[in-house]
């Protein structure tokens, strides 16, 4: 199996080691990782302008997909979801990664930093990247679509 190279933004509201996990395992899949908040500075920043600074950097095209984090992952979540043409799943374990691909085609894997082992993080990065979107949730998505289009400003 071939494995696609991506750009990655990976972002995150305050440091924290297991960073350095996600970051050492995209590069290990040969992902070219584009960092954002204190992931870039290590130091903390507020979560709604880093989750939208990478947001925006997925939906230009500068990034094919991003991984975020915060405490729970749901602030990063909800601000990412905020711009057009990102569908950011909030994600705790590698099934519901892998349904987030499947049904939702989403785009960007919010995780809680709080609560992220080394392990798991891994588990949840091969359930993420070793999951095809396929056709399965390709009318959802459209919808989705739809609605983006509906409440543009």
């Amino acid at each position: 199996m071939s494995v696609r190279v991506i750009r990655i933004a990976l972002a995150a509201d305050e440091p924290y080691p297991v960073h350095a996990t996600l970051r050492a395992e995209l590069e290990r899949r040969g992902h070219v990782v584009v960092p954002f908040g204190a992931v870039a500075t290590g130091a903390e920043g507020p979560w709604a302008t880093i989750a939208e600074e990478a947001a925006l950097a997925v939906a230009r095209g500068d990034c094919d997909e991003g991984v975020f984090l915060c405490w729970t992952g749901t602030g990063i979540s909800i601000a990412a979801n905020k711009v057009p043409g990102i569908r950011a799943a909030l994600v705790s374990d590698p099934g519901t990664a892998a349904a987030a691909r499947v049904w939702n085609h989403a785009n960007v894997l919010c995780l809680s930093h709080r609560t992220l082992s080394d392990d798991l993080a891994k588990e949840i990065l091969a359930a993420w990247f070793d999951t095809v979107p396929g056709d399965r949730g390709a009318d959802g998505v459209a919808k989705l679509r739809d609605v983006d289009a509906r409440h543009r400003r």
